[in-house]
């Protein structure tokens, strides 16, 4: 943690929410971002607007493409190190999501102007150390004044043509795995409010500063093709993006999903805790969501949190499960099966018991 003792100061008191939990609802960024672009796209941009994607994608080689993305949020946490390595993971994550390495990154940053020069040292301190271990370097950036606090990432990277992942990779058959625990948004909303203890949020930040590149060089080495990023739409939100840009229907697992919560996250949800992230949510995915009977209300919470550093959601072939399950657990990321690839109706979501899932391909083991 920093140092701060002879300044001392509470980032998050700077704000009315942090993390991926102040994105725009994905409702109201769909309408706002409906047609534009369209016709407009140079002939060698393979991801941008239209469809979207978790990165724009110019190819300028047969085996070299660009990768391009910028994220950033107010204050998650008030220590300002692991603000800037939380930042830092998340913004790098639209990379590795794309199954791309990271070259460079630019600071993005609102930083008010009694803010101690110490802490915002430490927020580029931390952003920096997490650019070097994805294996790239911070190198600039720009910087305006606001009364409230906020930091990300311009980040710029490569990768081959044809072995990215894609939002539209998802093909019916396919074994649908996620690498992180969900609740973050839970965790850190019930902080604000005194609910949720110093234990549980300190495996929570462990997770959101946590990079996802071991788990990409995993998936683009399998061969797999059909990923995201579970970021500030929530699980079923980021499900349904990549449902609807590959035309398939995605049958989610309840008892996965429970059993991905962080420690203390039920229990919040359970309580009637909701973010107005998860509320923008909710909105989005009903009208192509269907929740067996049975299934909890605590477990569509959890599924519908907005996450901050998130894992990834991966579409992959039944037959390449178990090995890249393994390859996850060498390399030392989580990986859980959490549901399956359908040909059913396109772009809806089920969230439903094990017993619907019988009679669907399930591999050998699954990682905790």
């Amino acid at each position: 943690m920093t140092d701060l003792a002879s300044q001392p100061i509470r980032l998050t008191e700077l704000t009315e929410c942090g993390g991926c939990a102040a994105k725009l609802g994905a409702d109201a960024l769909k309408e706002a971002l409906s047609g534009l672009g369209i016709g407009d796209a140079p002939s060698g941009l393979i991801a941008g607007l239209d469809p979207p994607d978790d990165a724009a994608v110019h190819r300028i080689a047969p085996d070299l493409a660009v990768i391009g993305t910028l994220d950033f949020f107010p204050p998650i946490v008030d220590d300002p190190r692991t603000y800037g390595e939380i930042a830092a993971a998340n913004a790098l994550s639209d990379v590795f999501a794309m199954g791309g390495r990271v070259l460079f990154a630019l600071s993005v940053a609102a930083i008010p102007e009694d803010l101690p020069t110490a802490a915002f040292r430490a927020i580029l301190d931390g952003a920096a150390a997490k650019v070097r271990e994805a294996g790239g370097i911070l190198a600039g950036g720009h910087t305006i004044r606001d009364p409230e606090p906020k930091y990300g990432l311009a980040v710029i990277g490569v990768g081959h043509p044809d072995r990215l992942l894609r939002k539209g990779g998802a093909q019916p058959g396919d074994v649908l795995v996620l690498t992180k625990r969900l609740g973050t948004g839970l965790l850190v909303s019930g902080r604000r409010q005194g609910w949720t203890s110093d234990a549980d949020l300190a495996v929570a930040v462990d997770q959101m500063r946590t990079l996802n590149l071991a788990a990409s060089r995993v998936l683009v080495d399998a061969g797999v093709r059909g990923a995201t990023d579970v970021t500030g739409f929530g699980l079923l939100g980021h499900a349904l993006e990549m449902a609807r840009a590959s035309g398939t229907r995605f049958v989610l697992d309840a008892s996965a999903i429970a059993s991905l919560a962080l420690p203390g996250a039920l229990e919040l949800a359970r309580g009637g805790l909701e973010t107005t992230g998860a509320g923008h949510n909710r909105r989005f995915v009903t009208p192509s969501l269907t929740v067996d009977p049975s299934v909890g209300p605590e477990i569509v919470a959890l599924a519908l949190d907005p996450q901050t550093s998130g894992g990834l959601l991966a579409a992959i072939p039944a037959d390449r499960v178990d090995g890249v399950l393994d390859g996850l657990a060498a390399a030392g990321a989580a990986g859980r099966v959490v549901g399956r690839v359908t040909a059913g109706p396109g772009a809806t979501i089920v969230v439903t018991t094990l017993d619907v899932l019988e009679g669907m391909p399930v591999p050998a083991h699954s990682a905790p």
